[in-house]
């Protein structure tokens, strides 16, 4: 699509960029759409209009009316992203479990492994491949449409963010937001600047998104059982170095493990994220608390790929790589810093007393 509309790297970026304006704009607006329609048909609609819009992408080549389509898809996208996380919390409380949690956003790499399997064989037919998406997100929405519960819609109706205990968290999922977007918006650029084969793109794609999806089977327990950010630290960490590792080398075998080892983890970051609002807020508190994050979150999508193409077209895609891997590591550092600020907090706080 870059080649056939003659776009530069910073533009690609943009796109992206576009997308996560709209991920901000949605995120804004799914408390008032949660607290007027309920969680569940907040999802339902969300679906359906992801597949709208990435349908209407493949209807023009102008450069403004893809921008606005790719817009609109986030805000859709935000939407399904934070009631899906709302309706997965309720259900993992009722379970007593975070498997719920995390196999809602491994779901993810069902999608990049069909997509990875298929779109690089169409080569330049990339219209083609915006209408199969579209496709695949309706049969999605179909499929999710009775899954939504709307047992909880009651409890997420009301409630306000508590955003001030989470500051330090919130902080190192804007560093991720803008860091982890930039590997998947550049990954195909960084291949074909080493010559990578079409396989070898099918390959990587395909081997990332079934890590994704069997994401849940590695971190579902450490999510639910390891204490504070200890969880989101060690994702963090393990992203960094998986994106570190395809700079290390362009061998067509590093860089296949560079992807099994960022799809097993970039999916499980907001789902660890989730998992540390659903502990530390109460229930009616989850999807405005979740908005606020997704906001941040939305924020460092938008700003992660435009600056990094921008960065790449002065230097080259290896730029866009390096940039997660030195952004997932740094919030990983603050991650820790968050834990080990809690536990200070506690033990003043539980510090007995004497008076005289």
């Amino acid at each position: 699509m870059r080649d056939d509309l003659h776009w530069s790297l910073s533009e690609a970026g943009a796109m992206s960029a576009a997308n996560g304006l709209g991920y901000l704009l949605g995120a804004l607006a799914t408390p008032m759409a949660v607290r007027r329609w309920g969680a569940g048909t907040a999802f339902r609609v969300s679906m359906a209009l992801v597949a709208v819009f990435l349908a209407a992408t493949a209807a023009s080549d102008n450069y403004l009316a893809l921008l606005v389509a790719r817009t609109l898809a986030g805000a859709a996208g935000a939407v399904v992203f934070i009631s899906g996380g709302v309706i997965a919390s309720h259900i993992a409380a009722a379970a007593g479990s975070a498997a719920p949690i995390t196999v809602y956003f491994a779901g993810t790499g069902l999608g990049i492994a069909v997509s990875g399997l298929s779109i690089p064989a169409l080569g330049e037919h990339w219209r083609l491949a915006w209408v199969l998406l579209a496709g695949a997100a309706a049969l999605a929405a179909a499929a999710s449409w009775t899954a939504a519960d709307t047992a909880g819609d009651q409890q997420t109706a009301a409630g306000r963010a508590r955003v001030r205990p989470l500051w330090i968290p919130a902080v190192a999922y804007l560093l991720f937001a803008a860091g982890y977007i930039t590997y998947i918006t550049f990954l195909s650029a960084y291949l074909a600047d080493q010559h990578a084969s079409r396989t070898q793109v099918m390959l990587t794609w395909t081997v990332l998104g079934s890590a994704v999806a069997a994401a849940p089977a590695l971190w579902s327990r450490p999510i639910a059982g390891w204490p504070g950010t200890r969880a989101l630290a060690t994702l963090l960490a393990v992203l960094g170095g998986g994106a570190a590792l395809a700079l290390a080398s362009p061998a067509p075998a590093i860089v296949l493990v560079s992807g099994l080892v960022y799809g097993a983890t970039f999916m499980s970051v907001p789902a660890a994220v989730t998992a540390l609002i659903k502990v530390r807020t109460a229930p009616g508190d989850w999807t405005p608390t979740l908005a606020v994050f997704t906001t941040v979150f939305a924020a460092g999508q938008t700003a992660g790929p435009w600056l990094a193409g921008a960065l790449a077209d002065h230097t080259s895609t290896r730029a866009a790589l390096a940039w997660t891997a030195i952004l997932c590591a740094t919030a990983a550092v603050i991650a820790v810093a968050a834990g080990r600020t809690r536990v200070t907090s506690r033990r003043h706080t539980t510090r007995p007393t004497t008076s005289i």
